[in-house]
Order: structure tokens, then sequence, then C-alpha cells
């Protein structure tokens, strides 16, 4: 997988849950498909019992459904870096993870592999 695709809409939705939580820290899942090298996102869905912190964000992964359209996991850093920390890389969940750095525009959106390595990330 080298390229992530989400329609402008869908990334809205996830961008004004970030802002409507600051300063904590927001936390979603996102349902979408796989194919080859490109990963389209369908959706942002809220986990159960998501816990929403200054400095964290988490949800409890025993309690999400047998779901295999679920590729992954967003959340936002209030910091403004969108780079992935070691905690992070140590909690993923799937095959992707969006991260969406404080002034949660766009432009502060990436997305990154299991490996943390950051994949090219395309608004429609």
């Amino acid at each position: 997988m080298k390229e992530v695709f989400v329609r402008r809409d869908i990334l809205e939705v996830f961008l004004e849950l970030c802002r409507e939580v600051f300063p904590r820290e927001n936390i979603m899942l996102i349902r979408g498909k796989v194919r080859g090298e490109r990963t389209e996102i369908k959706e942002f869905l809220i986990p159960p019992f998501s816990t929403y912190g200054e400095g964290f964000s988490s949800f409890p992964s025993h309690m999400i459904p047998f779901d295999l359209s679920i590729i992954g996991i967003a959340h936002s850093h209030p910091s403004g870096n969108n780079s992935p920390s070691d905690e992070d890389m140590n909690h993923f969940y799937g095959r992707i993870m969006i991260i969406a750095a404080y002034p949660y525009n766009e432009d502060s959106v990436a997305a990154y592999n299991s490996k943390g390595i950051k994949l090219e990330f395309t608004v429609e």
C-alpha cells in the first residue's frame, strides 16, 4: 500500500470532530478498502467507549465488532506534529493510521503504514 485516498467531505467530518474535542485528542476507526497499492477511506467511525484526554486517546479494542472493512485508526495531535509517536506505533490497529495535527485542516493530515512509513495522502 502506497497511496491513500479520501473524499473531502468524509475527511471534513473527521477534522471537525478533532476541532470539537481540542485540546484533547480525538480517536476514530477508519472504514475503507485496500486494493493493491491503493487504499480508499469510506468513512470514519466513533469507537465504542472512546476516551479523549490531553495527550492521549484510546478505546478498548476488544469492544470493536468483527468487521473486515475497518482498516485502521485515525487520531489527532493537538501539539501540531502529525508524525506518529512511539506510543502510536505500539498501539497500531489495522493497516493504516491517519494523524491530523492542529489546526486540523487538509494540510495537517498524514497517513502511515504499520511500519511508520508515511504514505501518499490525496484528498479528492
